[in-house]
């Protein structure tokens, strides 16, 4: 059926959007921080990706489910996302809890939302938008919703289509021309199954692909439940979307796919993290934050401008309230409130800032100031908040291994990461 009026549908839409569990494999950046606070773009978190994407969509009912070191979460939402006070919209984080009826943490995604159910259904919401905490990605949910309620679904999972060799990587969904699935196989590798898992050669067609491409639809983690369909399928111990839920309801339940062909990446792992922040430096983006038509919001600082003090800066985002001196800056992401001194050399590199200014420097007796001191070199590394790096530190993961605890310093997937509020005493080498 057409939909005429999109002001009702929305009034009965609620967005959740998952903030994932402890973030191991984003540590050390979620040390001391829930995985959706992780600093993104120099200047944003995770979590504003999909905030955005709903109040983008016209969906201003947002709950965030989070459990580990919520403190720097709670903050930024409070501060970034605050509806008219006459309105009924709102941005919400619901940590894990204990009731009367469970004492347990969130033991997975459908765990998650099972035990915060009471609270989703206590206004009369029909459809309930499910997205992850970790993802770079621009969509209208409007889309995603009139195919879901156009097709007469229970249950909508965004796909997107990928290769062959990516496809042993995701969860598979394969469908009917209609789109219609028919089944889900976590991580397909065997050559056979790939092969019976295609997208059939009549949708490639209309998604304007050749008939003969070797494409597979993943699955993004993006569901759209109906109110009847969330209750019955959470009715059971199962505690998982991916493993559990979804591979029921594809036997019982009418559950469509919805093709996504933009921009995605899952940014949950250090890597992944430091590629989609790098990539953001090119010159021409695949994901642009320079999309008037559908911006990416975040808290409002009211930071002066940069001031760049005879730096030689390339390929680089250098986000508000920086001081660069006399450095040398290549393909590198210099978050808010960065300070660096001249002589240093960054390549490479994510510079995530400082919460505050040192401006109290008469208190210190001892001790770099805060930011990057002078002839530094910083290559392949992501510097967290609040760093102290002194002078002529050198911090490069040659010569390590790629997954390695040093004293100050962690390589992850061979990116050496500082953590948050670390101090670098002058001369060092990591």
């Amino acid at each position: 059926m057409p939909i005429s009026n999109w002001s009702s549908i929305n009034e009965k839409t609620l967005a959740i959007v998952m903030g994932g569990g402890a973030g191991t494999r984003l540590f050390p950046l979620t040390k001391e921080r829930s995985k959706p606070a992780v600093p993104l773009a120099g200047k944003y978190r995770l979590v504003d990706i999909p905030i955005s994407n709903c109040i983008n969509s016209g969906l201003r009912r947002i709950y965030v489910l989070t459990q580990f070191n919520s403190a720097s979460l709670h903050r930024h939402i409070s501060s970034s996302y605050n509806f008219d006070t006459f309105s009924r919209s709102f941005v919400e984080i619901l940590a894990a809890q204990q009731t009367p009826t469970d004492t347990t943490w969130y033991q997975g995604t459908a765990d998650a939302v099972r035990q915060n159910l009471r609270d989703f259904l206590q206004y009369p919401y029909e459809y309930y938008v499910i997205l992850s905490g970790d993802q770079l990605y621009r969509m209208d949910f409007r889309d995603v919703l009139r195919q879901h309620i156009e097709s007469k679904a229970e249950l909508t999972i965004a796909t997107l289509p990928v290769g062959r060799e990516s496809a042993s990587d995701f969860g598979i969904m394969h469908t009917d021309p209609a789109r219609k699935i028919t089944r889900f196989v976590e991580k397909p590798k065997e050559a056979a199954l790939l092969d019976e898992l295609r997208i059939p050669a009549e949708l490639l067609e209309t998604l304007g692909h050749p008939a003969d491409a070797e494409l597979y639809q993943a699955s993004m983690g993006i569901y759209i439940f109906n109110r009847e369909s969330l209750v019955r399928a959470l009715d059971n111990t199962h505690v998982d979307f991916g493993k559990h839920i979804i591979p029921d309801m594809i036997k019982e339940s009418r559950v469509m796919a919805y093709i996504f062909q933009g921009y995605w990446e899952d940014i949950g792992t250090i890597r992944s993290f430091f590629e989609a922040n790098l990539n953001l430096t090119n010159p021409v983006p695949e994901f642009s934050f320079f999309d008037t038509s559908s911006p990416i919001y975040t808290h409002a600082r009211f930071l002066p401008g940069s001031k760049i003090n005879g730096a030689s800066i390339r390929q680089a985002i250098v986000s508000d309230g920086c001081i660069i001196d006399n450095a040398t800056i290549e393909r590198a992401v210099i978050g808010i409130r960065s300070y660096i001194k001249s002589g240093t050399t960054i390549r490479n590199s994510i510079v995530m800032g400082a919460d505050f200014y040192d401006v109290d420097i008469a208190s210190r007796t001892n001790g770099p100031e805060l930011g990057i001191g002078r002839n530094c070199v910083i290559e392949h590394a992501i510097i967290d908040k609040n760093a102290r790096i002194g002078d002529g530190v050198v911090i490069t993961p040659k010569g390590k291994p790629d997954n390695f605890d040093g004293p100050n310093f962690y390589v992850r997937d061979g990116i050496i990461v500082v953590p948050k509020g670390m101090v670098i005493p002058d001369g060092s080498w990591l």
